[in-house]
């Protein structure tokens, strides 16, 4: 518990056996009340590593793409009691040490969002981040920052906390089963208004840590824009958007069960 908040993290999985055990043991246990992996159809063992070590696991029948695994692991996560969620990826590249720095800020109700930003600070470059994934993570933030009237360091890390009101509120189910949800889902918390806090993350690229290709980044980027843009045509009253428009549909439902959870799955 954090200032009597339940505190749940997030491992959105897939081919992680090689470095979850090293995420696992740096997760401040006296500070996190629930850990919950959802695997996505790995073709290694992580499912059992996850058992082994004593996270409840939930494995998809088939992949569902990266977006598709976040929206399972907020569904398990409120559905099993969480108040604040911290996703945390399992290949190592971001540091399970700032979860207490990133939960603290949301538990004090001074922030909605929280995000690990790699971009703050100079260590981008330093520890490992590609040039050009580098340049064009600075430009896409920058094009986004204006077209979205918004300011941060970055919309790109994949090292994110929510509330629980956040993750009730915002239409999850209508975003991509793709990377390109955590741009959706970023925009999503600015266009209701959530508050969105930041702190600096060091920068781990190594050659177990999950990373995309140039044409998956390529698409990404497009995807980004697109959804930007979405966001701005909106905001102008020009069109509507499943993703924007808060009608109530594409909420995670209010009182899942985790019963609820595992038909949806149809699985272990």
């Amino acid at each position: 518990m954090i200032n009597d908040k339940r505190l749940t993290v997030v491992l959105p999985a897939y081919n992680a056996e090689a470095t979850l055990r090293r995420t696992y043991d740096e997760v401040p246990k006296d500070l996190v009340d629930d850990l919950i992996l959802v695997d996505d159809h790995s073709r290694d063992a992580t499912l059992d590593l996850a058992r082994e070590l004593g996270i409840f696991a939930l494995r998809h029948p088939q992949n569902r793409g990266y977006g598709g695994n976040q929206k399972t692991c907020y569904q398990a996560a409120l559905a099993r009691g969480a108040d604040i969620v911290v996703m945390l990826h399992p290949d190592y590249q971001y540091t399970p040490k700032l979860i207490r720095a990133m939960a603290s800020m949301i538990a004090e109700d001074e922030f909605d969002v929280v995000l690990g930003s790699r971009i703050l600070g100079v260590g981008a470059l330093a520890g490992g981040m590609p040039t050009y994934k580098y340049l064009a993570n600075r430009a896409l933030t920058a094009t986004q920052n204006l077209l979205v009237g918004h300011k941060l360091s970055e919309y790109h890390t994949g090292y994110r906390a929510w509330s629980r009101k956040v993750l009730e509120t915002l239409p999850l189910l209508h975003n991509s089963d793709d990377f390109v949800f955590d741009n959706q889902m970023l925009a999503q918390a600015i266009y209701h208004g959530f508050r969105i806090g930041e702190v600096s993350c060091p920068t781990r690229y190594f050659a177990e840590a999950s990373s995309i290709n140039f044409r998956r980044s390529l698409v990404y980027g497009l995807g980004v824009l697109a959804t930007s843009a979405r966001f701005r045509l909106q905001r102008l009253g020009v069109t509507r958007s499943p993703i924007f428009t808060p009608d109530g549909s594409g909420r995670i439902p209010a009182g899942i069960t985790l019963d609820e959870v595992l038909a949806q799955l149809g699985t272990e």
